[in-house]
């Protein structure tokens, strides 16, 4: 042991944790300088113990928190750069998880009392350790991070997240880790190896238009096998079942601090992680921060090319602290006072600005429709498509070809995992608008501001000539400059519209009813904004095009175009449901 250098802290560095089945997991300790035991804070990662990212790149330095009286353990999972095993995503993080927190628990300078924190795959060891059930696990802080690793993590509304997959699979998970997964492998790689594996993140965009998806070399062989079991279950069956956190929510009763933001991947994830328990554990009192952020744990105020303002930065809201203070509060004898706050902060977009609030969704919201109208030529922002409170009578339907050889390319959003090939966050999406096969949908400019907080659902009256098609939606604030921002958006894939767990078909020129779910946003549409809506049928490479010929999805080699329309009018009432906030 040696102590760090003006520090009032001590460093541990490559301690072994063992697993039930003798797997050597390794691990980084900084020890308050006490001759007392103290609560332990736990960050179980696939990103390397010993990288600035799990040090002060994380949501608390622990650093920090060890000069704050909390013995702080990094530990790399199973598979991952210094511990042993083999790494698949998820499906050992409840055991391992379980033990982790048995050592830990065990050793002399812990007190037995156990948090976690950390963002997005951290954020799900955390979750999968609660589920667990071990008793000194008594706090977690999750951000950034899902509530079911099908839809919402690889799958989304039926489609397959093939950006996110991708990359992730490709870069965080396979050429990061190389050293460890030709270690631990029984097969060779050579220098070629790892020479494909660069070029293959270097090249995503050639990798995105690779056909059949399932053919694709480049994750092969031993090297992340796990990418293709997940493009081999897009149905939400077993496979996803036992280690879906919203299945489990009554085996959880620990504290849990949920931050997130609206440009995040996983939206949805801490909204629901947050509902969930809410309704399932209420004793465990859960709180929640959303901001305008997108997928980091050093959240800011920039987000895309758009700037919220210095106020809507993590260090503007004292991030750390206030994690560190959730911590005193439930990990110490004696409660503090700080946690007697409201347990919901939202950031509200457009009028950039905090707001504290008693539980989300707001209760106070006010569902508002606003439905679509055209006289059939919306396509566009050039088009004639309306956004009103009016119900449609008569009014003649929008059609637009979607070509999957020509898809509508993703411009920001809640991505991940490498900016290069798809930034997240706010973008202008009014270069997209002038495409024939995106509809639009507009108010007039606003004669007061409108606030919307809250989930967002569009109920749509559709038909398609294929029996197996694609249609997304995204909501905008557009400036009277014409700056489109986009706020939140879905898709919904046609043989998934009634259930994740059983495809049905379409009826070729059969009108359907579907709900896209959009997610959820906080935004103050100011006066003389518009609130805007696109329709189309694919986002890509976000999600993989749709091939619309209803074959085995990841199979497929070929596509065909599909006729689109949309209805709107009485017998078919188009519409948008926006939570408004008076």
């Amino acid at each position: 042991m040696e102590s760090l250098k003006n520090s009032t802290i001590k460093f541990i560095s490559d301690i072994e944790i063992p697993m039930r089945d003798g797997t050597k997991t390794f691990c980084d300790i900084y020890l308050p300088k006490s001759e007392n035991s103290t609560p332990v804070l736990l960050q179980r990662t696939p990103y390397n113990k010993s990288s600035p990212q799990s040090r002060s790149g994380s949501s608390i330095d622990p650093i920090v928190a060890a000069q704050n009286g909390f013995a702080t353990v990094i530990q790399d999972v199973r598979g991952r750069f210094s511990s042993h095993g083999k790494f698949y995503p998820l499906i050992n993080e409840i055991d391992d998880g379980y033990d982790s927190i048995e050592w830990i628990s065990n050793q002399d300078w812990s007190d037995g009392k156990v948090g976690m924190y950390g963002g997005s795959y951290v954020g799900a060891t955390q979750w999968l350790a609660a589920i667990s059930g071990h008793p000194a696990l008594s706090a977690i802080a999750p951000s950034v991070t899902a509530s079911n690793y099908h839809d919402g993590w690889t799958w989304q509304g039926g489609a397959f997240s093939l950006g996110f997959n991708l990359s992730w699979a490709i870069g965080a998970l396979t050429l990061d880790n190389f050293e460890n997964i030709k270690r631990n492998s029984k097969d060779t790689f050579n220098a070629q190896t790892i020479e494909n594996l660069i070029h293959a993140k270097d090249n995503l965009s050639e990798l995105f238009e690779y056909l059949p998806m399932k053919n694709l070399p480049d994750l092969k062989e031993g090297l992340a096998e796990y990418y293709y079991d997940w493009l081999a279950h897009p149905e939400y069956d077993e496979f996803w079942k036992n280690i879906c956190i919203e299945e489990n929510y009554h085996k959880i009763s620990v504290p849990s601090l949920n931050i997130g933001g609206w440009y995040d991947i996983f939206l949805n994830g801490t909204l629901s992680n947050y509902i969930g328990m809410k309704k399932n554990s209420p004793l465990s009192y859960p709180k929640l921060i959303m901001g305008p952020w997108v997928h980091s744990s050093n959240p800011s105020e920039i987000a895309g090319n758009f700037n919220f303002g210095t106020k809507a930065s993590g260090g503007y809201i004292n991030l750390q602290e206030t994690i560190l203070d959730f911590f005193n509060h439930w990990l110490r004898p004696t409660p503090n006072k700080s946690e007697d706050s409201k347990p919901v902060k939202i950031f509200v977009m457009g009028e950039n600005k905090w707001r504290d609030e008693d539980t989300w969704p707001l209760e106070r919201a006010i569902q508002t429709k606003l439905y679509l109208h055209s006289l059939g030529n919306s396509n566009s922002a050039t088009g004639d498509g309306k956004l009103t409170l009016d119900l449609p009578t008569d009014e003649k339907e929008d059609t637009f070809i979607f070509d999957p050889k020509n898809p509508v390319p993703t411009i920001g959003g809640g991505l991940c995992c490498n900016p290069s090939f798809m930034a997240p966050g706010a973008f202008d999406h009014s270069e997209i608008e002038t495409r024939e096969d995106v509809l639009v949908y507009s108010t007039d400019p606003l004669e007061k501001p409108i606030e919307v907080t809250g989930p967002i659902k569009l109920n749509v009256f559709v038909c398609s000539t294929a029996k197996d098609t694609d249609f997304t939606a995204k909501l905008l604030d557009v400036e009277p400059c014409g700056y489109a921002r986009n706020l939140t958006d879905g898709i919904i894939r046609g043989r998934f519209r009634n259930t994740d767990e059983d495809a049905s078909f379409l009826n070729p020129g059969q009108i359907y009813q579907l709900e896209i779910n959009l997610g959820a946003t906080s935004n103050l549409f100011l006066k003389g904004h518009q609130i805007r809506l696109e329709i189309s049928s694919s986002n890509f490479p976000r999600f993989d095009r749709n091939s619309n010929t209803g074959g085995e999805i990841g199979t497929e080699k070929t596509f065909v175009k599909a006729t689109q329309k949309i209805f709107h009018d009485k017998n078919s009432p188009s519409h948008i449901m926006l939570p408004v906030i008076k």
